[in-house]
């Protein structure tokens, strides 16, 4: 399959020409994140794609890349003090 051509716009440095580089495999796993009030995140990333941006190296030559995507967060677990309602009894029905 032909790699496609993309205009795209990076923070910092502008608008961009590159290739969508196809991922032909993936390992995203969570990241465990305990905070100082006990509550544990978690968190991973959700890569839609990959383009390799034109023209663009660090200084070792590699080439730029721009990874397109977002994250996944849930709340693994949280003290009951800080949840809505805390220390409210419930009403059983």
């Amino acid at each position: 399959m032909p790699n496609v051509r993309v205009k795209i716009t990076i923070p910092n440095v502008g608008p961009v020409e590159g290739e969508r580089i196809p991922i032909t495999e993936s390992t995203e796993r969570w990241t465990d994140l305990k905070l100082e009030d006990g509550t544990v995140l978690r968190v991973k990333p959700a890569i839609i794609s990959v383009i390799r941006v034109d023209n663009r190296y660090d200084q070792e030559g590699n080439p730029m890349y721009a990874i397109q995507g977002g994250q996944i967060m849930t709340i693994a677990s949280v003290e009951d003090h800080l949840k809505r309602d805390a220390g409210k009894e419930k009403k059983v029905q």
